[in-house]
């Protein structure tokens, strides 16, 4: 009982010292009809004549969430404080943190709460049309998704990560991944020539150039600010490009902006090495 009293206490003590800091007042707590957990809601600016947006603050506890919901205007949600999470059907949780703009599309299914550690406050920008709710998110599925680590917030780190997943990716022809991680904007450059994006995607899932295998000899990381980021990477390629078999030895340099809170390559450059050291 001791334990239970402590833990509560701690979790009301995180939710007030959380809503001191929310822009404006709290509001009321809300009703748990389409989300667990402890959630208040303030009603900043309604739809009028003139402004066909509503803006509402929420201010959810640690562990809270909304169940799965569309917004037929879309959605915009301004993290003001803490850190929350944010998913859309088929797609990985994203760590959304204070200073975040997510960008919900219209129709398009997702959920978004607290951490099971963390509350979490946000404005949500929304049009006229009410909110479509579709299917329950259950306590148990919340605790089983595989959620990033939040505490993992070194941006070199991730890159490394995220860089060696890119590999796996090209060698699997995983087009999937490699499109959701790819900038819509971003550049490729190969000895033969520089593309974009839907190019890179056609080689890859047509099999014109299959990265078959990269061993990777060394990794240096340059971060040029919190949304910028320059890896570059020394390897050795095993590729098939047409019916050939070819290995060559790399300096790769690659580019990772940071949108909407979630990495995207920008520019993928090879540069051949006359050796391997």
């Amino acid at each position: 009982m001791r334990t239970f009293r402590i833990g509560l206490f701690l979790g009301i003590l995180s939710v007030s010292a959380f809503a001191q800091e929310a822009i404006f007042p709290m509001g009321a707590k809300a009703k748990n009809v389409h989300h667990s957990g402890d959630i208040w809601l303030a009603h900043v600016v309604d739809t009028d004549k003139t402004f066909k947006h509503n803006v509402a603050q929420a201010v959810s506890a640690p562990g809270a969430f909304l169940n799965w919901h569309l917004h037929p205007d879309g959605q915009q949600l301004l993290v003001t404080n803490g850190v929350g999470f944010y998913q859309e059907k088929g797609k990985e949780v994203q760590v959304m943190r204070a200073g975040d703009v997510i960008k919900c599309p219209p129709n398009v299914e997702h959920w978004h709460g607290a951490t099971p550690k963390s509350a979490v406050t946000y404005l949500a920008i929304g049009g006229p049309t009410p909110t479509i709710w579709t299917d329950e998110l259950s306590v148990e599925d919340y605790n089983n998704i595989p959620l990033p680590d939040i505490n993992n917030t070194n941006p070199e780190n991730e890159i490394k990560e995220l860089s060696k997943a890119k590999w796996q990716w090209m060698a699997d022809k995983d087009v999937d991944k490699l499109e959701d991680l790819f900038h819509d904007n971003a550049k490729f450059v190969h000895m033969g020539g520089t593309w974009g994006k839907d190019r890179e995607v056609e080689i890859i899932r047509g099999g014109f150039i299959h990265y078959k295998k990269a061993d990777v000899h060394e990794v240096m990381v340059e971060i040029l600010n919190d949304n910028t980021v320059i890896l570059w990477n020394q390897i050795t390629l095993l590729a098939v490009v047409g019916s050939n078999e070819v290995t060559n030895s790399f300096m790769v340099t690659e580019v990772y902006v940071k949108e909407n809170n979630t990495w995207k390559l920008a520019d993928l450059t090879f540069s051949k090495l006359l050796s391997p050291n």
